[in-house]
């Protein structure tokens, strides 16, 4: 089963896409420059990802030890033509401006391109790294750190990290200990910016170090100490800072000299095995550069706003988590669905015989594939209704994207709002409903879905990742009800309900659809009331005992809006559901109306109540 026919409908019969090319922007596009943006991905996808996703998994990176103690990284050659391939693509820099490389692409049919890579093989690439510090820069850099460090990215000579966690400090920045100090005498005239010696040591960082590109650009929080040499506590201490693996001069050029950062160690996760994830030291000596320990670092923004800087690349990684998970639910659900077509396995049920009470099966009838047996067409509706809801999603989140640039300021600010108070969603709720989905899969292949056979407990395996990556569910949770759908007023909440009540408006007059647009409505209202439940005391610790079943409602509630969305788009574009594609998106949206929404209930109840269950419950007791 193709991805590409489900793609096609959601860009260009739901979201519309064929109408950005009439912004000055996207003038020079048209359907078929979108179209053969997407042949390109999903041939490249084809050939060069999806055959090695099972080799990279098995062949994981390992380190050789050079004859100078230096430790080494050694991956698949897969992944060296996989990486080539996708950088030569000019798909890194897609969405940039001509006049940089780019191909002023929308960044909705970017997105697209890019899921036929994650479906294909999530672990090979890792490039959405490499975009978001790129686009990190881009936005708060100089002139000179864009010119040297994100254009070299964007075409693929050199590629990026992101560098926050540490060994005692996961989640928690506010206990980053990396310290960052003036360079010497004139550290303020680098041209480069201004120059610090960095002295600490980052955990979990996904390509960290390897040989895929001739430099690597990190992205590092640290801290800038005070007067009395001591670290400012909490976020407000934090800065950001370009470490460059091996130093450049203002050419973007190699100096040939490497700097202080050092690879410790691999870690080996249950999944995303084909990804380096590095243990990084930074500035412990290994590699003095001009005769002294410390990494060389340039300051990207303002002291003490590195966080403020670094959000940008992280709610943009977060969205291309939210993308990964739900393209991994898809390559599990349609891996199950071939399964299911092809697997004969017991046989019809009958209606009790002879008077006997009992469901009967008749031993002298032929087996049937098991996709016939209705529990199996249950699990088989719950993935394609996670999967191709989180993709419709993703792909809204992306349009909004695009609707910041407008030239019209108060639709560019309605987005930009929308897309703040769904940025959880999109990444929470496709790394547990697809990871769902992937468990389903594994459910209908039997006991082959455990073996190395099949690739489903591969799928499983790299979701399972996603609701850690890039913030917990807990943190998405209470960044949605402690900040986003409080921020400015709570009017991110009010744009999302209008939009919700306006699908809702146009659903009710179709009576194919009125009992689930009142539904709809019915949950809307009860996700508002909790809300306000939630934040009756004022007491945040009340608020946010409950926050990741606010967070699950929420998204259910999101979902229902976003099936009912593509519903219309279906009998608008096929009234008759004369193509079994209508037919299955139609199925789908039921499902999730009849088999999901009801969920809300039990999620927005504790909710509601501030049930403190959790919050009160005694340690000695566990």
């Amino acid at each position: 089963m193709s991805l590409r026919p489900t793609v096609d409908f959601l860009l260009y019969q739901w979201l519309d896409a064929e109408k950005l090319q009439a912004r000055e922007r996207f003038a020079d596009h048209s359907r078929e420059t979108f179209d053969a943006v997407l042949d390109t991905s999903e041939r490249i996808a084809r050939e060069k990802y999806a055959p090695f996703n099972r080799v990279v998994d098995t062949e994981e990176p390992r380190t050789e030890t050079e004859p100078d103690g230096t430790l080494r990284v050694v991956l698949p050659q897969a992944t060296y033509e996989a990486r080539r391939a996708y950088a030569e693509s000019g798909l890194l820099s897609a969405a940039q401006d001509y006049d940089i490389g780019g191909m002023q692409l929308p960044y909705t049919v970017e997105a697209a391109a890019n899921s036929f890579f994650a479906a294909a093989s999530i672990s090979i690439g890792s490039n959405l790294l490499t975009s978001g510090n790129a686009n990190l820069l881009m936005v708060h850099g100089t002139d000179l750190q864009k010119q040297v460090f994100a254009l070299n990215e964007f075409n693929g000579r050199w590629s990026g990290t992101m560098c926050l966690s540490e060994p005692q400090a996961g989640s928690s920045l506010s206990d980053v200990a990396t310290r960052a100090v003036p360079d010497g005498e004139g550290f303020e005239s680098d041209p480069l910016g201004p120059r610090y010696r960095l002295k600490g040591n980052k955990m979990w960082i996904s390509s960290g170090d390897h040989e895929l590109t001739e430099n690597i650009v990190h992205l590092v929080l640290a801290k800038i100490p005070g007067p009395d040499g001591k670290l400012v506590p909490g976020t407000k201490g934090i800065s950001l800072f370009i470490v460059p693996k091996k130093l450049v001069d203002t050419n973007g050029q190699l100096t040939g000299v490497r700097n202080d950062v050092a690879l410790a160690g691999l870690n080996h996760k249950l999944g995303w095995r084909g990804t380096t994830n590095t243990l990084l030291n930074f500035g412990e000596g290994k590699y003095p550069v001009d005769g002294q320990a410390g990494a060389v670092g340039y300051l990207v923004g303002q002291p003490g706003k590195g966080l403020h800087c670094m959000f940008h690349m992280m709610n943009e990684a977060r969205i291309g988590i939210g993308m990964a998970a739900t393209m991994l639910g898809l390559a599990g659900y349609y891996a199950s669905l071939d399964y299911a077509k092809n697997r004969p396995q017991g046989r019809p049920v009958q209606g009790p015989k002879d008077g006997a009470a009992a469901v009967v099966k008749d031993a002298a009838q032929p087996q049937v594939r098991i996709v016939e047996h209705a529990d199996v067409k249950r699990m088989l509706l719950a993935q394609k209704s996670y999967g191709e809801g989180a993709l419709a999603l993703n792909l809204f989140c992306a349009r909004l994207v695009d609707e910041q640039h407008t030239g019209d300021a108060a639709a560019a600010d309605e987005a930009r709002l929308l897309l703040e108070v769904l940025t959880p969603i999109a990444k929470s709720w496709p790394s547990e409903w697809c990871l769902e989905a992937n468990s389903l899969a594994i459910q209908i292949h039997g006991g082959y879905g455990y073996t190395r056979d099949f690739p489903v407990e591969q799928y499983w395996r790299d979701n399972r990742l996603n609701m850690i990556h890039e913030g917990t569910h807990g943190i998405q949770a209470m960044d949605l009800l402690g900040r986003k759908v409080l921020m400015e007023g709570g009017r991110g909440l009010q744009l999302l309900a209008g939009r919700i009540n306006a699908t809702i408006e146009r659903a009710i007059q179709v009576p194919a659809l009125a009992a689930h647009a009142n539904a709809l409505g019915k949950a809307l209202q009860d996700v508002g009331a909790a809300t306000k439940a939630a934040w009756a005391t004022g007491q945040p610790a009340d608020a946010l005992a409950n926050a990741v079943p606010y967070m699950q409602a929420f998204g259910h509630t999101v979902l229902a809006w976003v099936w009912l969305d593509v519903a219309l788009a279906t009998l608008a574009a096929d009234a008759a559901l004369a193509q079994p594609a209508s037919v299955g998106r139609m199925g789908a949206m039921r499902f999730f109306f009849h088999y999901e929404l009801p969920k809300i209930g039990a999620w927005l109840q504790v909710v509601s109540t501030r049930d403190a269950t959790c919050a009160s419950f005694p340690e000695e007791a566990f």
